[in-house]
């Protein structure tokens, strides 16, 4: 069975990795429609995600178009299933804060779909309390997590808060897209 799942892609390092979850998420035969952020266009060029996952790529909440379509509003519509991979504090604490100031933060405020948050900071952010504290909020909202992992960082030091293995976040998306399934 084929699903659309809209991935959200923020300003993190580890944006590289959302690019091996499209091209995983498209052989499963699924349709893939990329939001990005401002930010996460400095580590990843939209072209790459076009190029893996055959669609649109949303970097824009105001893209020109003919029909009238706020795009984000039919993207939470159609959606099955919305990622964030990787996920910043910034737009954790936009999230709950009920901010909806982008394509990626517009589209989940007007969802009614699961939403899957991986998160992926430095550790002195991941266990920041006011982060901690936000991803408690999202939780109590039906928000689901897939936790960061211990590792090398990008400032060389270990700790929490790297994004989890590609093979996890996929487990943790076809876990969520079977429940879907059987519904």
């Amino acid at each position: 069975m084929s699903y659309h799942i809209v991935l959200g892609v923020t300003g993190s390092i580890a944006a590289y990795k959302a690019v091996e979850v499209v091209s995983a998420l498209k052989k499963q035969g699924n349709q893939i429609t990329v939001i990005m952020t401002s930010n996460a266009q400095r580590f990843v060029n939209p072209t790459t995600f076009r190029s893996i996952s055959h669609n649109r790529v949303v970097t824009d909440l105001f893209i020109d178009n003919e029909n009238c379509d706020p795009k984000h509003i039919s993207l939470a519509d159609d959606a099955d299933l919305i990622v964030i991979a990787p996920a910043t504090a910034n737009v954790i604490g936009k999230i709950v804060a009920g901010i909806a100031d982008d394509a990626l933060t517009c589209t989940v405020m007007a969802s009614k779909k699961s939403v899957l948050i991986a998160p992926a900071m430095n550790d002195s952010m991941y266990l920041n309390p006011i982060v901690q504290e936000n991803i408690k909020k999202l939780i109590a909202h039906g928000y689901k997590i897939i936790e960061p992992e211990e590792g090398r960082l990008c400032t060389g030091r270990i700790g929490i808060g790297r994004l989890a293995s590609v093979e996890k976040i996929l487990r943790v998306i076809n876990e969520e897209l079977g429940k879907i399934r059987d519904k």
